[in-house]
C-alpha cells in the first residue's frame, strides 16, 4: 500500500483530468451524430441557475494545474476561459494532465503546513494549510466538476455509465 502524501493528488487529478476529457469526447462525438452544435452541448446545464458545462471543464482544467502549483510553491500557470470551442476545451485538458505529469514529489515534500491565503469569494479570503487546500478545497471542487460534466452530458442523452469514471484505470 503507498503512503498518501500531498503529490498523491496529482495522480488523483490527472486521473480526473483523464476521465473529464473522455467525457468531453464521447459527448462531442454524440452531439455530432445528432447534428446538436458543439455550443449548445457547452451551454448544457442541469438547472437553469447552475454554471453550463464549459464552466464545469474549465474548473476542472484550471484548478488541477493552479491548486497544484500553488501547494508546490510554484506560480501557477495561464487558465483557459470558460467559452471555448471542444478543440479549446480538449487543448487545455491536455495542458493541465501535461502540466500535472511534469510535476515532482520533491516539490510537494514539507510543504502540508505552509500556510496559503486564498480569496475564493469576495471578502472571503481564508488562510489554511497548502494540504487543507489540496486535500479539502480542490480536491472536493475538482470532483463536483467533474461529476456535474457527467450528469450534465447524461443527463442530456450522451450514453454514458459509470466506467467512464474510470478510464484513467484504477491502478
Amino acid at each position: 500500500m503507498s503512503t498518501v502524501n500531498l503529490f498523491s493528488f496529482v495522480d488523483l487529478f490527472a486521473r480526473s483530468v483523464v476521465a473529464t476529457r473522455h467525457l468531453l469526447v464521447k459527448g462531442a462525438a454524440h452531439v455530432s451524430s445528432l447534428g446538436i452544435t458543439e455550443q449548445e452541448m457547452l451551454s448544457w446545464r442541469l438547472a437553469p441557475d447552475m454554471r453550463p458545462l464549459g464552466f464545469q471543464l474549465m474548473v476542472v482544467a484550471n484548478f488541477s494545474r493552479t491548486w497544484t502549483a500553488r501547494v508546490a510553491g510554484l506560480e501557477p500557470p495561464e487558465g483557459i476561459a470558460a467559452d471555448l470551442d471542444v478543440a479549446g476545451f480538449e487543448a487545455g485538458l491536455d495542458a493541465a494532465l501535461a502540466y500535472l505529469r511534469a510535476l515532482t514529489p520533491e516539490q510537494f515534500e514539507g510543504r502540508d503546513e505552509v500556510p496559503l491565503t486564498f480569496e475564493i469569494l469576495p471578502g472571503m479570503a481564508p488562510t489554511f494549510p497548502a494540504a487543507q487546500w489540496l486535500t479539502v478545497f480542490a480536491a472536493t471542487n475538482i470532483n463536483f466538476h467533474v461529476s456535474m460534466t457527467y450528469a450534465i452530458l447524461r443527463n442530456n442523452g450522451v450514453p454514458l455509465g459509470k466506467a467512464d469514471m474510470f478510464v484513467a484505470g484504477l491502478g
